[in-house]
C-alpha cells in the first residue's frame, strides 16, 4: 500500500455495481488474491459500458483496449462476500478515458481497495486509436468526479 493513498468513501462514486466473491478468487492466505482486483475493476466498468453506454464487445467497430493499471489495497476481502465496486471517470479524452475504481466489501463505506486503469478505444479492425463514439462519450462523462 502506498504511504500516500487514503481510501475513499463509497459516496464519491455515481456509478456501483455488486458482484460476489467467487470460491476460486480467495488464496492460500484466505483473501482475495491481488490480481482479481483488476477483474473486477474490469467488470465493473465493462458492465457500465455495455448496459449503459452501447457497448457491443461481439460485434461493435469500436472495443476499449486496457493500456494502464494500478490498485492499492487496504483490507482484505473473502469468499463469499458480496462487495460494490464503485466506478468514476477522473479524465475523459478524445479516444481514451481514466476510470478511477473502489472496491467496498460487504456494508462498508470505506474502499478495501481502490486503483485506476485506462481504457484507449481503437478500431477493432485496424487497431488503430478512434474517437469514442457520441452515445458511449454522454454515458462515460456521467461518471465524472
Amino acid at each position: 500500500m502506498s504511504d500516500h493513498a487514503k481510501p475513499d468513501r463509497l459516496d464519491a462514486y455515481p456509478h456501483r455495481q455488486r458482484i460476489t466473491t467467487r470460491w476460486h478468487d480467495n488464496d492460500i492466505y484466505g483473501h482475495v488474491n491481488n490480481v482479481v482486483y483488476y477483474a473486477f475493476f474490469d467488470t465493473a466498468v465493462n458492465t457500465y459500458l455495455i448496459e449503459q453506454a452501447g457497448l457491443d464487445i461481439s460485434n461493435g467497430q469500436v472495443i476499449g483496449l486496457v493500456v494502464e493499471s494500478h490498485c492499492n489495497y487496504f483490507s482484505p476481502v473473502g469468499f463469499p462476500q458480496q462487495i460494490i465496486a464503485g466506478v468514476r471517470v477522473e479524465k475523459l479524452g478524445n479516444s481514451s478515458v481514466r476510470y478511477e475504481v473502489g472496491i467496498f466489501g460487504g456494508d462498508e463505506s470505506t474502499a478495501s481497495a481502490q486503483g485506476h486503469f485506462v481504457h484507449v478505444f481503437v478500431d477493432r479492425d485496424s487497431g488503430r486509436p478512434v474517437a469514442i463514439p457520441e452515445e458511449m462519450r454522454h454515458a462515460i462523462a456521467r461518471l465524472q468526479a
